[in-house]
């Protein structure tokens, strides 16, 4: 076939993946999204449930909020006409950032609909370990001040931990990449108790240390350190030799070498070492809240569970994903900042 011929077919045949036919079909998606929501509304008001739930009257409000936020994405990217203009950009609400939000918004307006449905109208779903959106509804307007301050001491005690152990870890993996003789003593340490899961140590940690806040600052720490120690000893490892020999060419002394050459070079594996110790810290949080510590998002699951009040659960856990999901997009946004010239090339 001729490349005139393959011409005049591509010219018949356009593709269907272009950014116009793309913004055109999330336009389509935003408007499914307000009938969505308008006719979760319309279950919500005109379906009655078979319990007086309370807070149903707020759970209409919040689907005819996201039909309203819906419509407006729709009329604004409808009437900004040919969309191949409108494209998302990092870090802003753009037009294009809330066009990828519609399908979203579609999927939660059918979630949340099917979910109330099973759950306050039919009462498929046994109770009361299973409750309609009104009862989540309820647990964040009736006991915000305990979900709160149980936020609070975990990100106090979060902090603490992360804290301490990402220092102390950035500070080993700088040793171990540097020297060798600081690496002949703790390689072996490392490798042998670095490996053990952090929540294995909570016997020994709850009987040496004065208090359980203590013992779970350490038990965080120790789960931060070391993912950051290892990645941390790896990017030092890693660095171009040239950089040191250029460097000691011009005069250099071993602390330059340290700050100005091992370090600014590691920085992109410390980061993801970050990344994993905070994973990692959180999890071991929970648990150490849930063994000994007085309050926070642990404790709150604890109590919880123990008085059967399963939508309280579900609100902590919503809320401990939120902050998990939050502190891990500011650290990224801390990594584009300081690795400018990496921005984008690792993505959360």
């Amino acid at each position: 076939m001729s490349t005139q011929t393959q011409t005049l077919d591509v010219a018949r045949f356009p593709a269907d993946d272009t950014p116009v036919s793309r913004a055109s079909g999330k336009r389509v998606v935003a408007v499914l999204a307000v009938f969505g929501w308008l006719g979760g509304a319309a279950v919500t008001q005109w379906w009655p449930a078979l319990d007086d739930w309370p807070h149903t009257r707020e759970l209409l409000i919040v689907k005819l909020l996201l039909a309203a936020l819906s419509l407006a994405i729709a009329v604004v990217a409808w009437r900004s006409g040919a969309s191949a203009k409108v494209r998302t950009q990092p870090g802003r609400l753009s037009l294009g950032a809330w066009l990828n939000a519609t399908p979203w918004l579609l999927a939660l307006s059918l979630g949340l609909t099917t979910w109330e449905v099973v759950t306050a109208q039919l009462e498929w779903l046994p109770r009361p370990f299973f409750a309609p959106p009104q009862a989540l509804i309820a647990v964040f307007a009736d006991d915000l001040p305990r979900l709160a301050s149980s936020v609070l001491h975990s990100f106090v005690l979060l902090a603490y931990g992360y804290v301490a152990g990402a220092l102390a870890g950035f500070v080993i993996g700088v040793s171990i990449g540097w020297s060798k003789a600081v690496g002949y003593w703790l390689h072996p340490v490392l490798r042998l108790i670095g490996p053990l899961p952090a929540t294995a140590w909570l016997p020994l940690a709850f009987f040496f240390f004065p208090s359980s806040f203590s013992a779970s600052v350490f038990l965080t720490a120790l789960a931060t350190a070391f993912p950051v120690a290892v990645l941390t000893w790896s990017g030092v490892a890693s660095v171009n030799s040239a950089y040191y020999d250029v460097a000691r060419t011009l005069g250099a002394r071993p602390t330059f070498l340290i700050l100005r050459v091992a370090i600014p070079a590691a920085l992109p594996s410390v980061f993801v070492g970050l990344f994993m110790g905070l994973g990692a810290s959180f999890a071991v949080l929970i648990v150490a809240e849930m063994m000994g510590v007085k309050a926070g998002l642990g404790w709150y699951l604890q109590w919880a569970q123990g008085w059967a009040a399963y939508p309280n659960m579900y609100a902590a856990l919503l809320v401990m994903a939120l902050m998990c999901s939050g502190l891990i997009t500011l650290l990224f946004r801390v990594r584009d900042r300081v690795l400018a010239w990496q921005k984008g090339l690792l993505k959360w």
